[in-house]
Formats: structure tokens, C-alpha cells, sequence
């Protein structure tokens, strides 16, 4: 019995475990959008402090992403899932008795960054990644990613519900006991540490080499937009449908939207990887975003274009990540694609923090959030030029370094 419950579950077992993980910690993250009008209005706060706790979540999520990351490498991505999982519940059970600044810029913004980071994409990523052959590691990936899509598909619509019927305090407590469950389900997410010889000799080595390849400053560009676009739109997208007079559960229904059309957009992306270069995918997806968005900003605001907004732009979504995380692994080998990734994911939460910040802070200073929406675009057609000068070909080591 032991035995059977250190062995190291089969590669299918860890891709739904590491997909149901991602489900609890990005659907609920991706719905606190949901919360700022409501807990700015109760607590009688401006919705910068609100943008400015989802941006210091997005900035401890980033920079504790390499190092659970790296721990996950060594000592395995179950302790960390763990941890990050009793980060997440302490977390929103902070946020919950909030009644200031502080307490949601510690609890909103610090717990829940590093409970998302622990039992995030870099950690649950990583034992999924070693443990598929590169012709089906692309796929594998955006299956266990898509989970995120599906969280946010029902936590959206539970959490606008929540919202409604009991008031945003008990929707969080909820939320907290909901968040709990991540921590079983990290016994799924187990790996052999050290099994695949792909990649550098050490982690210093690893970190080394990928610092002196201009690729991997081009992927940390192009996944600063990424975060920019994702947490801007998580974030503000809810309160920007409210002030254009329309209910709160027509804000829950696009977030929940962009979460279903983004389980088919990362699917996609996934299979798209293993048949195209995933630098040239990705180059497409950027442009799409500008175009959508721009399409958007360009058209009076109404229910029908909110409803297809949120249908293109969860089909775009986060199929960014099985593409990136997929070239990463390319490239530089999977042995410490934890840490690796866990950097070019740190730009990521760098653009999600300005995303986030940047929303409340234009918001409030101009009464629209127009500046952003035209920074986003411009962002977006940046990021489909940066992909396309990078060197895809897996990463050339002399014999000994190998």
C-alpha cells in the first residue's frame, strides 16, 4: 500500500492531476476581476488599491515562479503543489476579512501570488513535460493547461453567483475551502526527479547558457505581453462592462466565456505546436490579439460585442503557454524546464503586474480605460515581431557539457 502511494502515478493520471490543479489556482485567480467593484465599493477604497493587490499578486507570483520552480526540479512538484495550496486558502481567507489596504494587498496580493505560483504552471508543468516524448510533449501541455480554462469556466459563474445571492465575504470563504482541495490532489502530481538527461549538466549551467541565447530574452518579451493582456483583461474587463450599465452576471458570463474558449484555444494550440513551429504559432496568436482588441475598442460597447469579445479572446487566451513552455523545452532540455520557465514566466507577471496597476491607475486618473486598451494593442503587434527572429533549433552542447 505504501508503495503504491509514493510510486509515481502514469503519465495520464499526472496530466489530469496537474490540469485539475491548474483549474482551482487560475479559475479562481481569473475571477477576482469580479470582486474589485463590489469590495471597492464596501470598503470605500479607490479601484487603483484593488488593481494595485491584484498587481503585487501577479509580482509575487513572478518572482517566487523560478524559485518554486527550481525546488520543484530538485525535491519534486508535490511539496510545492502542497505548499502552495495552504498559501492560496490563507490567502483568500485574508482577503475575505479585509477592511483596508493592507490586508488585501497582503492576502489578495502576497499569500494568493505565492500560493499561484506553487501550484502553478512552472511546477505542475515540469513533471508533465519530462514525463512525454517531444512528439507528443506540446499536446500533453496544453491538455494539463487547459485546466486553467476550465476553472475559470465555473468558477466565473459560481463566484458572480456567490457575489450575488451572499455577498463577496462569503463567496471567499468559499472560495478558501474550494482552494484547500488543490492540496490532495498534489499526490498526483509526482515525478521521478532526474530521470531525463535532456538538458544542461547543472542548474547554474542551465541558467547560464539560456542568459547568453537572445531567444530566451525574446520569449521573455513576448510573455511580458501576454501577462499584460491577461491580467488587464481578468481584472478590468468586469468592472468595465459594469460601467457601461450592464449587470454584474453579464461580466461573470464573459469571464466564464473567455474560460471555455480557451479550453478549445489551448487544445489548439497544443496541436498546433506539434505540427507547426511553435515560434511562428505564437507569432499569429499575438497578431490575433491586437486585432480582436482592437476590434473591440474600435466598436460602440455593447452585450452582443462583449459576448464575442470574450469568445476570440478566450479562444487566444493562454495557448501561449503550452507554446512557450513547448519551445523552452525545446530548446534548452527538460531537466530544469521548471526554472527555466519559471523566468520567462516571471516577465510574464512583470506585464500582468503594469496590466493590472496600470488599469485602476489610468482608470482613476481619466475616468476610461482607453489609454490601456490602446497600449494593449500596440503590445500585441510588438509581440508577433519579437517571435520571429527566434533560433528553434534545441540548443547545440559539446559532449561533456551534454
Amino acid at each position: 500500500m505504501m508503495k503504491a502511494l509514493l510510486r509515481s502515478p502514469s503519465p495520464y493520471v499526472l496530466v489530469v492531476c496537474a490540469a485539475l490543479i491548474l483549474s482551482l489556482a487560475m479559475g479562481m485567480r481569473n475571477s477576482f476581476g469580479l470582486f474589485l467593484q463590489p469590495m471597492s465599493f464596501d470598503l470605500q477604497l479607490p479601484r487603483e488599491v484593488f488593481s494595485l493587490a491584484i498587481a503585487i499578486q501577479m509580482l509575487a507570483w513572478g518572482i517566487s515562479q523560478p524559485i518554486f520552480g527550481a525546488l520543484a526540479d530538485r525535491y519534486g512538484a508535490a511539496r510545492i503543489v502542497v505548499l502552495g495550496g495552504l498559501f492560496y486558502a490563507g490567502g483568500l481567507l485574508i482577503m475575505a476579512n479585509a477592511s483596508g489596504p493592507w490586508a488585501l494587498h497582503g492576502g489578495a496580493g502576497i499569500l494568493v501570488g505565492l500560493g499561484t505560483s506553487a501550484a502553478g504552471f512552472a511546477v505542475v508543468l515540469g513533471p508533465v513535460g519530462r514525463a512525454f516524448p517531444p512528439e507528443k510533449r506540446s499536446m500533453a501541455l496544453g491538455v494539463a493547461s487547459a485546466g486553467g480554462s476550465c476553472g475559470q469556466l465555473i468558477m466565473a459563474l459560481v463566484g458572480g453567483a456567490m457575489i450575488d445571492g451572499m455577498g463577496w465575504v462569503a463567496a471567499l470563504f468559499v472560495m478558501a475551502i474550494i482552494a484547500a482541495f488543490i492540496i490532495p490532489l498534489a499526490f498526483g502530481v509526482r515525478d521521478k526527479r532526474g530521470t531525463d538527461s535532456s538538458g544542461a549538466d547543472s542548474l547554474r549551467a542551465a541558467l547560464g547558457e539560456a542568459s547568453k541565447h537572445p531567444s530566451y530574452w525574446l520569449l521573455c518579451g513576448g510573455f511580458f505581453v501576454c501577462g499584460f493582456h491577461v491580467a488587464f483583461i481578468a481584472t478590468h474587463l468586469p468592472p468595465f462592462i459594469t460601467d457601461n450599465d450592464m449587470p454584474t452576471m453579464l461580466a461573470a458570463t464573459a469571464i466564464a466565456i473567455i474560460g471555455f474558449f480557451n479550453i478549445l484555444g489551448t487544445l489548439a494550440s497544443g496541436w498546433l505546436g506539434g505540427k507547426y513551429r511553435q515560434k511562428y504559432v505564437l507569432s499569429w496568436l499575438y497578431m490575433a490579439r491586437a486585432i480582436v482588441i482592437a476590434g473591440f475598442f474600435a466598436f460602440p460597447v455593447t452585450q452582443t460585442s462583449v459576448l464575442i469579445f470574450a469568445a476570440l479572446m478566450g479562444f487566444l487566451w493562454l495557448g501561449t503557454i503550452p507554446l512557450t513552455s513547448g519551445l523552452v523545452a525545446h530548446i534548452y532540455g527538460v531537466r530544469y524546464l521548471g526554472a527555466l520557465f519559471g523566468i520567462v514566466f516571471f516577465s510574464h507577471q512583470i506585464g500582468g503586474f503594469l496590466g493590472a496597476w496600470l488599469g485602476g491607475y489610468l482608470f482613476d486618473l481619466t475616468g476610461t480605460y482607453d489609454v490601456v486598451w490602446m497600449i494593449a494593442i500596440a503590445l500585441g503587434l510588438l509581440a508577433a515581431a519579437i517571435h520571429l527572429p527566434i533560433t528553434d533549433r534545441p540548443l547545440e552542447r559539446t559532449a561533456q557539457g551534454a
